[in-house]
């Protein structure tokens, strides 16, 4: 039975709990060189995590030993030892400069014998330290190592030196990771954090446990089959993703889960993934994948993320959108930049837009090199426009087989469609990044990026009814390269009744806390805005309970209530 989202004080309209077998093994593709991301894959990582937070053996669990509890003792004891007696404290700090000079210059030497020999100054320095007898050279090599290890694990300041050398003189001969990589890095160990965990319950349970009684939580799973970045194994794909949510929704009457969709996925559970059949003016389902989950299990939504590889106007995706705007039920697609992406080789056909064209006859170009660049024309807002607007999905149409446009009533490019997907339900999930809403307050000189603020209510009037489309499709070609995404999902939100938009993520920066305000006051953003944390995606940032104690600290009752409460109802609540 599918809950009533009127029956809680407040819901989460964008969580997580797929576990690691979710995710294919190679995300790091493309931001580590092979064949780096094969060896550190997610396979491994979640290996690492579930030894070391599960096993009695590892350094997590040391805590509770004997032995550590004897270490902590001894080491308070030489920490008092050293408070009572002053000049103590004066013969470690010289034994600290004196080691610490000592594994400086080992690993100095070392580096620059490594990259440039023994053929210049550095090393001609080294030589005269040592023969002045300013330099202790110990007989064994291996002397050397254990006094740059001792150093590097005691001692703060001279491990600071030791890092910063490594780098400057390792960045003359080798790829030094910038913070761009451990930015990634950090958000890689943190799936493996949460997602070394064998069963999503557990996950959830992570959730709800930072949450008052009455909220509900709508769970978002992800299709990452083909996104380029590896095989799953069978107790990782889609089907056992999806019954794992079946059986927290079976349990949990809070929870509200959608199904993930993927236009390249032909068949799931030994089923056809989708299979539809137009009967009237409607779209049914035959026995598919989809039915199963929409209608017998009663699934609250559908998730997509464009992003893995694809438009969300693709042809195989029109009947379904059809299906769902008959119904009302509600969509969730990605719409930030992000770490899961597509991973595999770029197209051919992806250099140009499908639909978007300069001028008649010339299609947008789309010249981006790099997986992470060309991601974000699948990402883009503006493509929710050839769903929305009925001249833009005639064209779509134009072009599909036979039963899509019996669908959707094709005559000819110049006769209107006697069916379009003007109602069609989607929150534009995470708002399209907090560095999108930085830029829209940036750009004080454009009259696109102010248009919010000054004709509040239209916004950006992307497709005029009075003018040709071919003038329509040419301005929206124009915006597309650089207009801020805040900008185009808050025009899309006034003038289309269904379009929503979560904070999810961009949430936990307090820097959107202002215009998050203003954006809730505005008479018909305000309706149309959710409120969402992206569990358990966002916890290299903060913790759960703190981002959610942090939005509703720094908004008004009224104001929390309408985004976690009203507009969640408005935008779960189907025509079933």
């Amino acid at each position: 039975m599918r809950s009533n989202p009127e029956d809680f004080n407040r819901i989460n309209c964008h969580t997580h709990v797929f576990i690691g077998d979710n995710v294919p093994p190679y995300l790091a593709k493309t931001f580590m060189s092979w064949p780096l991301y094969l060896i550190f894959n997610t396979r491994l990582l979640l290996k690492v995590c579930r030894w070391w937070f599960l096993s009695k053996k590892s350094p997590a669990n040391w805590q509770y030993q004997k032995w550590h509890q004897w270490l902590l003792k001894l080491f308070h004891s030489y920490r008092d030892l050293f408070g009572n007696f002053p000049i103590l404290n004066v013969a470690r700090s010289l034994f600290n400069i004196l080691i610490s000079y000592h594994a400086i210059i080992y690993v100095t030497d070392a580096v620059n014998k490594f990259i440039f020999g023994t053929e210049n100054g550095i090393h001609q320095g080294i030589v005269w330290l040592i023969r002045n007898g300013f330099l202790w050279i110990p007989e064994k090599e291996n002397i050397k190592f254990w006094v740059v290890l001792f150093v590097f694990i005691f001692i703060a300041s001279g491990r600071k030196i030791i890092w910063g050398l490594i780098k400057r003189l390792g960045a003359l001969y080798i790829s030094i990771p910038d913070k761009s990589t451990f930015t990634f890095l950090r958000r890689y160990l943190n799936i493996g954090r949460y997602a070394y965990y064998l069963h999503a319950c557990d996950i959830y349970y992570k959730l709800k446990s930072q949450y008052a009684p009455g909220t509900g939580f709508v769970i978002l799973p992800m299709d990452m089959e083909f996104m380029g970045a590896g095989d799953l194994k069978p107790e990782g794909d889609l089907v056992a993703q999806m019954s794992n949510l079946y059986d927290i929704k079976l349990k949990h009457p809070e929870v509200f889960p959608f199904v993930a969709v993927d236009p390249r996925r032909e068949s799931a559970g030994g089923k056809p993934f989708f299979r539809w059949n137009a009967g009237g003016n409607r779209v049914t389902l035959q026995d598919c994948f989809m039915r199963e989950y929409l209608e017998e299990k009663e699934f609250s939504g559908i998730k997509i993320y464009p992003a893995l590889g694809y438009y969300p106007f693709d042809e195989r995706l029109l009947p379904l959108w059809k299906y769902a705007a008959d119904k009302g039920i509600p969509i969730m697609t990605h719409c930030i930049a992000g770490t899961i992406y597509y991973r595999g080789k770029k197209e051919k056909a992806w250099n140009t837009h499908p639909v978007f064209e300069t001028e008649p006859g010339k299609p947008l170009e789309l010249s981006e090199f790099k997986n992470i660049d060309f991601s974000l024309n699948f990402t883009h807002p503006l493509n929710y426009l050839c769903l929305l607007e009925e001249r833009l999905l005639r064209r779509l149409v134009a072009g599909a087989g036979e039963k899509v446009k019996d669908l959707f009533g094709y005559t000819n490019p110049e006769t209107p469609l006697r069916r379009d997907l003007s109602e069609l339900k989607i929150c534009m999930a995470h708002y399209g990044g907090d560095d999108q809403w930085q830029k829209f307050l940036d750009r004080d000189r454009d009259q696109f990026s102010n248009k919010v603020i000054s004709d509040p209510e239209t916004g950006i009037d992307f497709v005029k009814l009075n003018e040709s489309i071919d003038l329509s499709l040419s301005r929206i070609s124009s915006l597309w390269p650089w207009l801020d995404w805040y900008s185009i999902i808050s025009s899309m939100m006034i003038q289309y009744e269904n379009v929503y938009a979560d904070i999810s993520y961009i949430d936990q920066n307090p820097a959107i806390y202002p215009l998050l305000k203003s954006t809730i006051a505005h008479p018909q953003l305000g309706k149309k805005v959710l409120f969402g944390t992206d569990f358990y995606v966002v916890r290299n940032h903060k913790s759960e309970k703190e981002i959610t104690t942090n939005v509703e600290a720094a908004l008004s009752a009224d104001a929390f209530e309408a985004i976690a409460k009203r507009n969640a109802v408005r935008y779960l609540n189907t025509l079933h």
